[in-house]
């Protein structure tokens, strides 16, 4: 039915940067939010962001400035462009999307989580 693809983890150096993408696929009529969290190893998953299909953005905390979102919508995708980045930033990055699909004569709406990408940031 649906599935959401990321891309452009890896292994950058404090201070540096990184884009991650993520890829929605299927049967999709549209999507509402999508969104980026994080979990760093011993914690809970946080909110890096979302994004509205019109554009309207929300940050956590401790991503404000540092981090944004965007999305293309013709490409069902959403970005996370990371500058600065910080050893604290280190962690599996996952996407969110809110979508309604279509399956034989009906359409559902369910969230859908990507399988998460690692982004290691060194001292």
């Amino acid at each position: 039915q649906v599935q959401l693809v990321e891309s452009g983890g890896g292994l950058v150096q404090a201070g540096g940067s990184l884009r991650l993408s993520c890829a929605a696929s299927g049967t999709i009529l549209s999507i509402a939010a999508m969104g980026w969290y994080r979990q760093a190893p011993g914690k809970q998953r946080e909110l890096v962001g979302t994004i509205t299909s019109g554009g309207s953005t929300n940050y956590g905390d401790s991503v404000k400035g540092r981090l944004t979102i965007s999305r293309d919508n013709a490409k069902n995708t959403v970005y996370l462009q990371m500058n600065s980045l910080r050893p604290e930033d280190t962690a599996v990055y996952y996407c969110n999307a809110d979508v309604t699909y279509y399956r034989g004569a009906f359409s559902y709406r369910d969230g859908y989580w990507g399988q998460g990408t690692q982004v290691t940031v060194s001292p």
